[in-house]
Order: C-alpha cells, then structure tokens, then sequence
C-alpha cells in the first residue's frame, strides 16, 4: 500500500513510476478492493453521507402498515371488526390468508387495504433507493480510482490526454449518477412520510438497509387462481370480469417479476462475480490490467443496482397480487423498466 500511497501523492510533474501503483494493486489481498477501500479512506468524497437521525423506526413491512393506519382514525372501527388475528396477517403482509369475503361485510376495509398497500409500496421504494446508494458509492470510487491513475500516467508522459478524457468522463457521469441517485433517496423517503401523514414531525425515518429476502420458489398459482373464483363468484358478472383481468395482469407482473429477480439473483451476480474473481487473478497473473479491475468494479456495482430494483419490483407486484386478491383494484401496475434506471427513480 506504501507504493501506491508513493503514486497517488507525487507532486505533478514529479519522475513518478505509476507501474509501482499496479503493482502495489496486486500485492493486496483483495485486490482492487482494498485499493478502493484506501481511496474511500483518503479522498475527500464529492457528496459525503449524512447521517440519518434516529427517529422513527420502520424495519419492517408491518411497522409502516400499522404506523400508516395511525393516520387514518376512520379506519378504528374496521380494525376493530376485524379482530386482532386478521389485523396481524394484513400488517405482516399475509393477505392470502385472510378471508377476501371481509370485503363486503366489514364496512371500511376496502380503505384499510388501500392505505396498507400505498403505505407498503412507499417504503419498498424509499427502502430500495436508499440501499443502491452504497452501489453509486462504489461505482463512483472505482471512476475515480481511475481518473487518478489515468492522471498520473499523462504527468510521467505514458498516457494521451484524449484517454485521460474519456476515463474523467467516465467518472463524472457516475459522480452525476450519484447526484441523481441521492435525489431519488431523499425524494422517496419524503413521499414515504407524506403517505404516513408525518409530514411536519419527521424529516427521516430509520429504514432498514436492504429489501426483505426473495422467496427461492413461487407460491402455488393454482391457490390464487382458487381465491380470484372464489370472489368473482360474489360479484355481479360485469365486476367478476373486471376482477378477472385485474387478476390477470398482477398475476402476469408478479411472474414477470419475479423471473426477472431470479435471472439477476441467480445468473447475473453469480457470473459478475465470477467475472471479477478471474479478472483478479489475471491482474495478479499480469494477464490484465488495473483498467480491468476497475471496470469489473463498476460492472458488478451496476449488476447490484439492477438487482435490487428487480427485488423492489417483486414486493410491489406482489403489493398488488394480493390488493387483488381482496377485492382491490390497483390503479396501475409495476413497469419493469431497465434496472438501473428504475433504481434511480424517485417516483415508481
């Protein structure tokens, strides 16, 4: 590390071997890792993390249901027809255990369940964006690691200024997709206390650091196909065939998305991740360069970014499923866009 500490801190103009900073990559034990680990310890970041204020604390999908239902004191008298049982399986987001006939014999439910899924879909969003946050972080540091090197070959007279330009523009547009990013956070997480009716007390709330876990497999398709005829049953026919092809388009999302989770959970990372293991050992084998470590860094970091939108559009197809399932009906459902793109949204 003291050689490539030596490289970062010559003086421009200074003789300085910027091959020692290679080399130095390779002796650590992790690689470019650890050589980012020391730019994030020693460069002053463009955009440092505040600190969020402990305040309220939203963990977990049944924290923000109940927390949302506090704002609604029309909504006392269903809870309390529904009995604490039921109450306990819509907090915890275990709609299709509860049955869908309350609908029509608890007067204010189709509001208790619309509050719970607006209130449910606000945190998955403000949850998600706030954990691709440390992935831009990443991806910024592994630019940046790069414009320096970059930057020291021109001074030594082994680089073109025009490389040294297209790797600067490489980090600032991940220093811009930074911004963006931290904007989608903030922006979220104030939608997120708007729809719990705690604008004005909170400026923050504690979110947890990652998305819930994706189950390995899909529940029984012919389960819910089960309920949505069992309800379409109760109705008159023209509202059984509106509920019918709700049905089928949250259905058809939540498949969709939830194949898309599984390709980026089970094939995407676990080949990037391969990928920057044998690039490595290539670096360490002198078979590539420290360039190729760095774009294997902002590689894995985007496949990140990409899977955790794919996680958050699971949870809110799922939201919707299950909305559906109770009689509900979504005003639209999720737009599977391109990962990283859709991870920098603000608004879903």
């Amino acid at each position: 590390m003291s050689l490539a500490l030596a490289a970062q801190t010559t003086p421009p103009g200074a003789e300085a071997d910027w091959r020692s900073a290679n080399d130095a990559v390779g002796q650590l034990k992790r690689g470019h890792a650890d050589a980012l680990k020391w730019e994030q310890a020693n460069v002053s970041p463009s955009l440092p993390q505040s600190p969020v204020p402990v305040g309220l604390k939203l963990l977990t999908i049944e924290d923000v249901t109940r927390q949302a239902w506090r704002a609604h004191r029309e909504l006392v008298h269903p809870l309390s027809r529904l009995g604490t049982a039921n109450v306990a399986l819509i907090a915890e987001g275990r709609w299709t255990e509860v049955d869908p006939g309350l609908q029509r014999r608890v007067e204010g439910m189709d509001e208790l369940l619309e509050v719970a899924v607006l209130a449910r879909k606000a945190w998955l969003q403000a949850v998600a964006t706030r954990q691709a946050l440390a992935q831009y972080r990443a991806a910024l540091d592994a630019a940046e690691a790069a414009r320096e090197l970059g930057q020291r070959m021109v001074n030594v007279g082994n680089w073109s200024k025009l490389k040294q330009a297209q790797v600067q523009l490489v980090q600032s547009s991940a220093q811009m997709n930074l911004v963006r990013a931290q904007y989608a956070a903030d922006q979220a997480q104030a939608s997120l206390i708007k729809t719990l009716g705690l604008k004005g007390q909170y400026a923050h709330v504690t979110l947890p650091d990652a998305l819930p876990d994706v189950p390995q497999q899909l529940p029984p398709i012919t389960a819910w196909q089960q309920q949505a005829l069992a309800i379409q049953a109760q109705l008159p026919e023209v509202e059984g065939m509106r509920h019918q092809a709700n049905f089928d388009m949250a259905l058809a999302a939540y498949q969709a998305s939830h194949a898309l989770v599984k390709g980026t959970r089970d094939e995407v990372l676990k080949l990037r991740e391969f990928i920057s293991e044998e690039t490595l050992l290539h670096y360490n084998g002198m078979l590539s360069s420290v360039w190729d470590l760095l774009d294997q860094s902002r590689n894995q970091s985007q496949a990140v970014i990409d899977a955790i939108g794919a996680q958050r559009d699971l949870w809110i197809s799922e939201a919707d499923l299950q909305w559906v399932l109770q009689g509900g009906e979504p005003d639209s459902f999720v737009s599977l866009g391109g990962g990283s793109e859709a991870a920098a949204s603000a608004a879903h």
